[in-house]
């Protein structure tokens, strides 16, 4: 496999070598704490196994870029939309947030955030929405390298969150 030298996206493809608890079968995700339907990300997406803090993830090594999800269950997690995108801005620098709107999701209001940052001086561009269903927080991440090809990952992240249900 080719050295990738993009900082965060490397480290976190390399350090996700734990399977998780859950399993994926025909883009259905279940495990103790969620189930949920996903869509289909094309050829060019490797999914790589994650440690206990996510449920799934996918690597697209020749962008250097990282599709992930994750639900958290907890009826504490009553938190307004734009702190739960906080939340997992942490980490990231020079924040500048190119949009942000609520879309539907899943019959139900999500926060689509779009937005250029650093992580360890390594500038990224980001893609995250965030929507709360059924005593349940589902985050959704498209971390990549800056390149000329961003519309087309964005578009592979929009067709998996589109596929999502609970």
């Amino acid at each position: 496999m080719q050295v990738l030298r993009i900082g965060f996206l490397t480290t976190f493809a390399l350090l996700c070598t734990q399977c998780g608890a859950g399993q994926l079968h025909n883009g259905r995700y279940n495990d103790s704490e969620a189930s949920y339907r996903v869509g289909r990300l094309g050829p060019s997406w490797q999914r790589i196994d994650v440690d206990d803090d996510n449920d799934l993830a996918w690597h697209n090594p020749r962008a250097g870029a990282v599709i992930q999800v994750n639900a958290s269950c907890s009826r504490d997690l009553d938190i307004p939309l734009v702190a739960l995108t906080n939340h997992l801005l942490m980490g990231f620098t020079e924040r500048h947030i190119r949009s942000q709107q609520l879309i539907a999701l899943d019959s139900r209001e999500a926060l689509l955030t779009r937005l250029d940052a650093s992580l360890d001086g390594q500038p990224r561009e980001l893609a995250l929405v965030v929507l709360k269903k059924n005593g349940c927080v589902f985050d959704f991440s498209l971390i990549a390298r800056p390149s000329a090809r961003s519309g087309d990952l964005f578009s592979s992240f929009k067709t998996f969150v589109s596929g999502f249900s609970v």
